[in-house]
Order: structure tokens, then sequence, then C-alpha cells
């Protein structure tokens, strides 16, 4: 991108225009729009689990049960509210709230549609965006890290064991996270010249960042699902071991809180990722094609919410389909896996951009990356060939020298087996017959048999 694109990029002078009324109203509409998308996806959630695993799903409440949702929320509002004794009653009722009040905060830069088609409100042209800023993206990083504050205080304030410890994980999760989540960012960053959302969707008019840059969005869905603390990442409220998490001492409408926090982050994530890998607003390649005014009145609006619902879909695929992952897992992910992979490519990225900035032949900046990939490839390659070797040689060296044998009971309690040590052999389970005759006290005749003739 030339410098005179980046500058007419950064040109966000047709916001903060609003008379105040129309701010208020556009505000309304991004809250109603979060709360009803919401309350369809918790029943769309219900429903197409319930599909997977062949059940019948929510179909009282309204047609085809579509009021679900609604009559969960006013059960829950209704419910006696309990608070726990030992909890800090002031920080106990603040944690719902900031868990909640930043989600609802970084849609206020998602563009639903261009900012140079203005749209008519009862006469007054306005953009189709509550507002716009020139580090847009920082903003949403911020709403969503302040949010985890709500969870991490909600688990300490309880007085309780069990939410503490979900509330733990909820912070190391984050930390892990955000960080991929950031070197995601800044591959698009560095396509777009710009942090407004604004800017990086209009960017895309060509070709979207998602075929571009397909390892950043999968990097970046990856880290979508270990915020929002959705399965199969959602051990901060693991009832297998966590009874519930950070929520266990929660009810009535805080505990609603948690929950609506928890689905407004899907939908704020899901259209954060349509703004910056799936052309945000625009039409699908086919439609914009033959249909010129696709991107224009009202349109764009329909593109991102089937955009937007799509991105939903697949969190209720993943929590019907994968199985939850244990939290060392999790954290060899983040750590292991993750933040590497994120790093080299954003360096790669960073290369092929300097590179075209210097006029480069787009073949050759092509070729140079190949090259680079795989000399890194063949150099890890030999040293992991050397490491083996050297493994084997050094367990080949340990059996001779027959190490003594892991007792799991050395402490006075059992113990797992350290890597490269081996439990000892679980001794064979008494036959059924065998073992009634023992409790019972009778003689078991037919084993002293078996013994005396030499079977």
């Amino acid at each position: 991108m030339n410098p005179t694109m980046m500058l007419a990029a950064e040109d966000l002078s047709l916001f903060g225009r609003d008379p105040w009324w129309l701010v208020v109203l556009k505000a309304v509409f991004c809250f109603a729009f979060l709360m009803l998308t919401v309350l369809f996806a918790i029943v769309w959630e219900r429903k197409v689990v319930a599909w997977m695993q062949r059940r019948i799903g929510p179909n009282r409440h309204g047609p085809w049960g579509m009021l679900q949702s609604l009559a969960d929320g006013i059960k829950l509002m209704l419910k006696e509210d309990l608070v726990v004794k030992r909890a800090d009653k002031f920080v106990y009722v603040l944690a719902p709230i900031v868990g909640a009040v930043p989600a609802f905060m970084a849609i206020a830069v998602i563009p639903f549609g261009p900012a140079d088609n203005e749209i008519s409100i009862f006469g007054t042209r306005t953009t189709m965006q509550l507002t716009d800023l020139p580090i847009a993206m920082l903003y949403i990083l911020a709403c969503a890290s302040v949010g985890i504050y709500g969870i991490v205080l909600a688990g300490w304030s309880s007085g309780s064991t069990y939410p503490l410890l979900g509330g733990l994980r909820s912070c190391a999760q984050m930390i892990s996270y955000e960080i991929a989540m950031g070197a995601a960012f800044a591959s698009v960053f560095l396509y777009s010249g710009s942090m407004s959302t604004s800017s990086i969707v209009e960017s895309q008019h060509d070709r979207w960042y998602i075929i571009l840059l397909p390892v950043s969005f999968i990097i970046y869905i990856v880290t979508m699902v270990g915020e929002t603390n959705r399965a199969p990442f959602d051990m901060p409220e693991s009832e297998g071991d966590l009874v519930g998490g950070f929520n266990t001492e929660y009810s009535s409408i805080k505990f609603a809180m948690f929950m609506l926090a928890e689905y407004v982050n899907m939908v704020t994530v899901s259209a954060v990722s349509t703004t910056l890998f799936l052309g945000g607003w625009r039409a699908p390649w086919p439609i914009s094609t033959f249909w010129e005014g696709a991107n224009h009145g009202w349109w764009p609006i329909l593109w991102f919410v089937i955009k937007v619902q799509l991105l939903l879909f697949g969190f209720i695929w993943l929590r019907g389909t994968l199985p939850r992952v244990r939290y060392d897992q999790l954290m060899k992910l983040g750590w292991k896996v993750l933040i590497p992979v994120s790093v080299v490519w954003l360096m790669l990225v960073a290369t092929v951009r300097a590179l075209q900035n210097q006029n480069y032949d787009f073949t050759s900046i092509l070729l140079y990356v190949a090259g680079a990939v795989i000399a890194i490839l063949l150099i890890t390659f030999v040293v992991d060939m050397f490491r083996g070797k050297g493994d084997r040689d050094g367990a080949d060296a340990e059996r001779a020298g027959a190490p003594p044998g892991f007792d799991p009971m050395a402490g006075g309690f059992p113990v797992p087996p350290l890597p490269g040590q081996t439990p000892p052999p679980v001794p064979r389970r008494r036959p059924r017959r065998e073992r009634e005759l023992i409790v019972s006290g009778a003689v078991n005749t037919e084993s002293d048999g078996k013994e005396e003739s030499g079977v």
C-alpha cells in the first residue's frame, strides 16, 4: 500500500459529527443487536447440539422453542439471589458487572457498513458505525482484557476454593492466548497499514485477508475460543473438577450476567473476525461481481450478520464435537504452539511487506520466503535427528545401568511417575468367584485343587 492510500485510509473525519440523539439511537441499536443475537444464539446452540446428538431440544416456549432463552432469562431474574457469608460483598456484586460491561463496549467500533456510504435516519445522514478510532483494534483488545477481571474477581471474592481455582485458570488462559491473538492482529495491521476497523475493511476491497493471511485467521479462531472460555477450552468453569468454576457461588441475575457476558463475547469476537479476515460488511465474491448495489444501502448489514452467524455456528460445532482438553494441554497449545507459530508467521509477513515496499517482484519474494522456510525445516530436521540419536543412546545406557524401579508409595502417598520412570506392573485381578470366596471366608477348593495338581 503506497503512502497516499495509507493517508486516505486514516481519514476518520466522517465520524464524530452525529447529533447527540443519533449517537444514543446508534448505541441502542448496537445494544439491541447484541441482545437479540445472544437470545438467538442460545436457542440455536441448544437446537444444533440436540440435532447432533439426536435429541429434540427446546420446543415448548414459543414457535419451535424460539422463546426458550427469553424464558430462561426471566426465570433467572426471578430466582432467589443468595450471597455467600464468607464472600467480599462489594467485589462479589461488582464482578458480574465488570465481566458484562466490557463485552458490550467492544461493538462500538465495529463497522456494519461502508463509511463513505451514509444512510438516512430521520433525515440525518450518518455512517453505519457508532464510532471509529485510529487505534480501534487496541481498544477491542483492552475491552477483552478488562472483561477477564470480572472472572478473576468473582473467583477471589466468593471465599471458596473451586471459584478461586477457576479465576486463576482464567487469568493464566487469558495471558497465554492474548499474546498469540495480538500477533495475529499485527499481521493484519502490516497489510492494511492501519488499526482502524473501517480502514481494515476498506483495504479488503480486492481480496479478503483470510486468503492473504490464512495462518493468522486460524490462530485467531483458536485464540478467540480460548478467550471466550468456550469448549473445548472452558477450563475456568470445568464442572468435572471445579464443580462450576468461578461462578459456583453465584445465583439469580448475577449468574445470568456471567452467562450473558460469555455469549456477548462470542458475538464480539465473531464480529472482530469478520471485520479483520472476512471482508467485514462486504458481500461474498459471487454476489459482489454481478450485483453492483450489494455493498450499498442497508444490504451490508445482511452480509455482516450472515458471516457472524456462521462463526457462531463454528462455536456450537466445536462444543458438540470436541471433548474438553486437560489444563496442561491447554497451556501447551498456547505457549508451545500458538505463540511460536504466530511470531514466526508475523516475521514472514513483515519480510514480505518490506520486500514489497522495496518494489521486489512478488515471484521473487515468494522464492525468497520459500527458500528460507525450506532451510529452516532442513536445519530442524537435522537437529531432531541428532537429538533423537542422543536420546536413544542415553536410554540404552540407562537400561544398561539398571536404575532402581519406581516406587509410587515412596513418599507415603501415591504419586504419578516422572518422565523416564516406569511404574511397576499392576497385579492381575483375582477372578470374581475367588474374590467372593475370600470375602465370605469360605475355602477356595477349586484353586487349591489346581495348585496341588500343578496347574
